[in-house]
């Protein structure tokens, strides 16, 4: 069994791999656009929060100021793919590889500690709360309001070109829709929401370090595979709903996984962990429709 801290510790990180899964819906389920500049966002959010906070800054508004900095990162992977005719998948790769740097450029060293300053948890804490139960109430209610700003968004005239975009870009040309600025749109705003939760993810564990972004892209399609596994995903408001959900079932998988003792396995095994769940996130389903079929026929 989990204990208390473990459980909410699952619960907080679950919620801010949400946003990962978010910014992942937009760009592979929406745009169809393969983009692994997110494991270059989620360091560089955080360094940015990190260091505008230790200069003084207040922790909203250097969280804003990461998101606006995921946003170009994004932008960035588009115009190469857009502009210079760049393949996707390789433009995300170049823009995250450079990213690396840059982030060691923006903290100056491969970590920073916030453990000393002031964050956007810190007025939480006079509410009365347990320490570890802060985070959640805070990370649920910026999920919750990211996840009604992206449902409105995604159903607004630029979300449905958006989304014609993805879907059959030769006919959203035809349309009028300007496919290049939607995909440049849809990419910033992905990686917008990465950026985010990696400064949300800085500040809840005190540092921000530039490896930290390391497989996020496979826990956010772990996440999202998951959460489609659990919801069918036949409007946009339950697939937004799917990615949280399957970013916290994801979490408490994990969590269950390391603390279970009968199965003996250590922190050195998260890699294997999440292949295994996301091998049967993507099976799973299909291997389900296939029972159904089968009896259905015997019945028939």
């Amino acid at each position: 069994m989990l204990s208390n801290i473990a459980f909410y510790g699952a619960l907080e990180t679950g919620l801010i791999y949400g946003l990962v899964a978010f910014g992942i819906y937009l760009s592979f389920r929406v745009l169809d656009f393969p983009d692994l500049t997110v494991d270059g966002s989620f360091p560089l959010g955080a360094a940015v929060a990190a260091m505008l906070i230790i200069a003084g800054w207040n922790p909203w508004l250097a969280t804003g100021a990461a998101i606006l900095a995921g946003m170009a990162a994004g932008a960035v992977t588009a115009l190469l793919n857009v502009k210079l005719k760049i393949l996707n998948l390789l433009a995300s790769i170049l823009t995250m590889i450079a990213l690396y740097s840059i982030n060691l450029r923006i903290m100056g060293r491969p970590n920073v500690a916030l453990l000393m300053e002031d964050t956007v948890l810190t007025p939480w804490y006079n509410l009365g709360l347990e320490y570890h139960q802060v985070s959640v109430l805070l990370f649920t209610l910026v999920i919750g309001a990211t996840l009604f700003l992206l449902w409105r968004f995604m159903k607004s005239e630029i979300g449905l070109a958006m989304r014609a975009t993805g879907a059959n870009a030769r006919m959203a040309r035809a349309q009028g829709i300007a496919t290049g600025g939607m995909i440049i749109l849809g990419v910033a705003v992905s990686n917008g929401l990465v950026g985010l939760a990696g400064a949300l993810f800085a500040q809840s564990q005190g540092a921000a370090d530039v490896t930290m972004g390391v497989g996020v892209i496979v826990i956010g399609l772990a996440s999202l595979i998951g959460g489609e596994a659990v919801i069918t995903p036949t409007s946009v408001f339950r697939a937004l709903l799917a990615c949280v959900v399957g970013a916290i079932i994801y979490r408490l998988a994990i969590a269950f996984a390391l603390n279970a003792d009968v199965l003996g396995l250590k922190a050195q095994d998260l890699n294997l962990i999440t292949a295994v769940l996301v091998t049967l996130a993507i099976v799973l389903p299909g291997a389900r429709v296939s029972l159904m079929n089968k009896f259905k026929r015997r019945k028939a």
